[in-house]
């Protein structure tokens, strides 16, 4: 395989922000990953869903993983539904109540617990959409053409 055509090593974060993505999917959403909604917060996976519905997926590969994010009520703001991905291994007892549960590996997920549904302002919602539209149009731009230089900034 040319070496412009590899695959980069996934981290573990990113390794079950690929098994969400795929199983959003099948439940026909569409998703981006590492989407900045506001300044200083990062979203693992955002998923548009067929009917405009905005859900924001936290993946946590292990406890620390949890416990070093104190930003994630930050997200709540952003989706119609929030959900923490994480491994078959991991201690679900550490999750917060009232929020998603996805059980995720490299290729697949499983909704265990739907987050409560809290509907986005129409404004805010338009915002989001656009924000994702840019997001996915950036990243795929990058892929087609690998001198292109994404300025996230400006999203």
């Amino acid at each position: 395989m040319p070496d412009d055509l590899q695959q980069p090593t996934l981290m573990p974060g990113q390794m079950l922000a690929r098994g969400v993505s795929r199983h959003m999917r099948s439940l026909d959403f569409v998703s981006v990953e590492e989407l900045v909604p506001a300044p200083g917060l990062r979203v693992d996976v955002m998923a548009l869903g067929p009917k405009g519905e905005i859900w924001v997926v936290e993946c946590k590969s292990s406890r620390a993983d949890f416990r070093a994010d104190a930003k994630w009520q930050g997200y709540l703001e952003w989706c119609d539904r929030f959900f923490w991905a994480v491994g078959p291994d991991f201690d679900t007892d550490l999750l917060p109540e009232g929020t998603g549960l996805i059980i995720a590996d490299a290729y697949d997920a499983e909704i265990l617990r739907m987050g409560p549904e809290t509907k986005l302002a129409p404004a805010r919602r338009k915002g989001v959409i656009q924000k994702f539209a840019r997001h996915a149009a950036i990243r795929a731009q990058a892929v087609r053409d690998p001198g292109f230089v994404p300025v996230f900034g400006r999203v």
